[in-house]
């Protein structure tokens, strides 16, 4: 009796695993079809990266977040993307500051459409887990906790991700940020050429938006949706 249940229940795991696989085999297979639609449709990026293709960029290395700034650091930090925005010609597309931002401006840019937020960490984490040596050494804990730690929804992005997400959608990830030194950072993918590039503004470890030429920022109506992004 003991020896069927421990069959049954090895079969059971195995057709799980089997489901599992050809579940995000799928996954994988849709969205590379929806990025696919969305790089026709859209030329933005592409204008924007033509339009500020002066901007120095400084060495990017993935790091996790370890202190958030105080109010006044970040009010400061705030004034001055602000700024530098205006200097560019850029407006911010607002991401809901649920703890998914840089999920939710991520996808904008992917999908023109932020709330597919959960496919775009289910993909990052993905990367982290099947690609591990590109990134523990960036990680000041236990490697499978953080990635356990990423899968959670409300769970703030950081630099890493960011590489990651860069690495798995083979983007370039354009970041006009709050900082003094650092006003724009370039992410690269890993051992690719970019096919796209993805703009963000970064306010000081506190929030992501999706970036915009002036004007141009879009009105947000309902899009077909894909059974795997909600």
């Amino acid at each position: 009796m003991t020896e069927r249940c421990s069959n049954a229940s090895a079969s059971a795991s195995s057709s799980s695993s089997l489901n599992s696989s050809f579940r995000d085999t799928e996954d994988d297979h849709t969205i590379a079809s929806i990025l696919a639609e969305e790089q026709q449709t859209s030329k933005l990026d592409g204008r924007l990266g033509r339009r500020l293709s002066h901007l120095d960029s400084i060495p990017h290395t993935p790091r996790v977040i370890t202190e958030i700034p105080d109010v006044n650091e970040a009010t400061l930090d705030h004034e001055r993307l602000s700024e530098r925005l205006a200097t560019y010609d850029l407006e911010e597309l607002q991401m809901e500051g649920d703890g998914n931002c840089q999920f939710r401006a991520l996808a904008d840019q992917l999908f023109r459409n932020p709330e597919y937020h959960k496919a775009v960490r289910k993909q990052v984490v993905k990367q982290l887990k099947h690609h591990r040596k590109l990134y523990e050494g960036y990680v000041p804990m236990k490697y499978r906790s953080y990635v356990k730690k990423m899968k959670k929804s409300g769970e703030w992005g950081d630099h890493v991700t960011l590489q990651a997400a860069a690495d798995h959608f083979g983007a370039k990830i354009c970041l006009v940020t709050s900082f003094r030194d650092s006003g724009y950072i370039e992410i690269t993918p890993n051992g690719m050429i970019p096919t796209r590039q993805l703009w963000l503004s970064f306010w000081s470890e506190v929030h992501y938006n999706s970036l915009y030429e002036r004007g141009d920022v879009p009105m947000r109506k309902p899009r077909k949706k894909h059974w795997l992004l909600f």
